[in-house]
């Protein structure tokens, strides 16, 4: 049997020697002999297979996840906790970025989740204000005591800031100076605070005094001229009395003001005559801020006798003696007064007498001279003038009204308007005041319907795009890729049984087609086309015999192929004889 199977011998043909090239000479030409081999060649088409099933898959994990907007970062691991538990229970798919540990969620339910969360009071803020203060471990220096109760100051000052409704997030920094047993060293507190405000809102200066006054009451010693408030965009808030703009600012806050009185007058005014939103008022105030001071003296033309000295002399011949005894004789009347020409009463002894005013107090006769000394005040006014600032000197008012929708209205109605809105200014025309009412049609009417939001300003088109694109890549590589692959696969394999066959010499490729799938089992009789013609012919099986009368090597080798193939096991017990042969001898 050993005998029967053992091949030929053949004569050897010589090995031709050729040079191995140098490792790595030409990769291009061993990339190519790699994909050249003959089992790179079968499994690259299955290969190309898994990877564009995989590149679709990867486009389709791309483009169905929704991009992602951070929620929150840096939070404690407690807090991410129950924020994503939340999350979950909303139905809210969330992710935490494993590099930097923020928490993302879809960008159409940033809004939601944010709503969700604060309406549960997440997340958690660590421990801050005077709660800093119990968690104080024992023994802690006097130094480390200070600082964690300048924190605490400081994180309940942001607190009682953030419940202003325009300021979202609010940051304390206090500067305290260590006391000193030296008056002169001691230095003054002072505070900086940062804010961010919400979208779209502003503080007031009103709200910005209130915010300063609160941190300089809260610190001890703190002037409110010490705080400095700054918001998110560097933009500073405080302005202090002693600034160099201050006056500037008080002149045009006062201009504002002024301005918008007159114009709440004349929206309380038009409101009811033409309607809200039908008319717009502009004014423009002229405000004298100049402060004006004057001192003024003032003299009566007649002056006012002040002070007089000075004595006169009579006739002393004339004069009689005052005598006789006292009693009743000397209180009788003196006798009738008889007319005597009077004498000068100037002390000038070369003046002439003054002559006798009519109406006047008849002169002394008695008197010949007089000497005085008098000194007379001039009336004195002395006024001071101040005038303070806020005066108008001359107002400038515009007023725009809508036309109704039919018509047009009337001179006599605007006419009518235009006085209306004079007397609430108080038009003066000594002052050069202008007041201007036009009526025309407004771009933007209030009347028209308010124009629909666009087909793809909807929230979901984005997302309906996304699964509708990868839905189309996953289809082309389907189509364009996997079924032509499969296409030939398949066929490839249906044309490799033909191909061997071919390849095989003549007598081997007929017993190859000897088995068909019409073959019975019981007499290993196969049926087969012959090389001539197409009739079918039944052999019988390939028995020993056979392999040993066949006289070429190739008539051998075909032999013991078709031995091996009707009785596999005999062949078995075949093989194991030889070897247990070679391995005695």
């Amino acid at each position: 049997m050993s005998n029967a199977l053992a091949p030929t011998s053949q004569p050897q043909q010589p090995v031709p020697v050729t040079m191995v090239p140098e490792r790595f000479a030409n990769p291009l030409r061993q990339i190519q002999g790699v994909f050249a081999q003959p089992a790179v060649r079968r499994a690259g088409p299955m290969a190309l297979m898994v990877s564009l099933i995989g590149g679709a898959a990867l486009a389709w994990s791309a483009l169905s996840t929704p991009p992602q907007k951070t929620l929150f970062s840096g939070l404690p691991d407690s807090d991410k906790a129950a924020v994503t538990t939340a999350l979950n229970a909303a139905n809210i798919t969330s992710h935490i970025d494993d590099s930097t540990g923020s928490l993302t969620v879809a960008e159409e339910d940033y809004s939601k989740a944010r709503l969700l969360l604060a309406g549960q009071g997440l997340p958690k803020a660590a421990p801050g204000g005077y709660a800093i203060l119990d968690q104080l471990p024992m023994g802690v220096s006097r130094a480390v005591e200070g600082e964690r109760l300048r924190q605490a100051r400081e994180t309940e000052l942001a607190r009682s800031i953030q419940e202003i409704d325009a300021v979202a997030e609010a940051r304390v920094h206090l500067a305290m100076p260590e006391t000193s047993v030296f008056v002169r060293d001691n230095a003054a507190p002072s505070a900086s605070v940062v804010l961010k405000l919400q979208g779209g809102r502003s503080l007031s200066d009103a709200q910005v005094s209130s915010i300063v006054n609160l941190v300089a009451s809260s610190v001890p010693g703190m002037k409110p001229d010490a705080v400095t408030i700054v918001d998110q965009l560097g933009g500073l808030l405080t302005k202090h009395a002693g600034g160099p703009d201050a006056a500037n600012d008080a002149r045009i806050d006062f201009q504002r003001r002024v301005e918008e009185k007159y114009r709440q007058q004349l929206i309380q005014l038009l409101t009811p005559l033409v309607g809200a939103g039908n008319f717009t008022a502009e004014v423009q105030a002229d405000v004298n801020l100049d402060e004006t001071s004057a001192t003024r003296e003032s003299y009566d033309k007649q002056g006012a006798l002040r002070a007089e000295t000075g004595n006169w002399t009579g006739n002393q011949a004339t004069t009689a003696p005052p005598g006789g005894i006292p009693g009743a004789l000397s209180n009788t009347p003196p006798p009738a007064a008889q007319l005597s020409t009077p004498q000068p009463a100037t002390g000038n002894p070369g003046t002439p007498p003054a002559a006798p005013t009519a109406g006047g107090p008849a002169p002394d006769p008695a008197k010949q001279s007089d000497a005085f000394q008098r000194a007379y005040d001039l009336g004195k006014e002395v006024s001071v003038t101040r005038n303070a600032p806020g005066s108008i000197k001359r107002l400038s008012v515009a007023v725009l009204l809508r036309d109704p929708d039919k018509g047009r209205r009337t001179a006599m109605e605007i006419g009518q308007i235009s006085d209306l809105v004079k007397g609430a200014v108080g038009f003066d025309q000594a002052r050069n005041d202008n007041v201007t009412v036009i009526s025309r049609k407004f771009a933007d009417s209030a009347t028209e319907p308010a124009a629909a939001p666009k087909w793809y300003d909807n929230a979901l088109v984005p997302m309906i795009a996304r699964n509708a694109t990868a839905v189309i890549i996953a289809l082309l590589v389907l189509l364009l890729g996997v079924r032509p692959l499969a296409k030939a696969l398949m066929k490839k394999r249906e044309e490799a049984p033909a191909a061997a066959a071919e390849a095989l010499p003549a007598p081997a490729a007929r017993r190859r087609k000897r088995r068909g799938p019409s073959a019975g089992a019981a007499d290993d009789a196969t049926a087969h086309y012959d090389d001539d013609d197409d009739d079918i012919e039944v052999s019988e099986p390939v028995g020993l015999d056979q392999i040993e009368t066949s006289r070429s090597y190739d008539e051998r080798i075909d032999a013991v192929r078709g031995f091996t193939r009707d009785n596999p096991a005999r062949a078995a017990l075949a093989v194991r004889d030889m070897i247990a042969a070679d391995a005695k001898s």
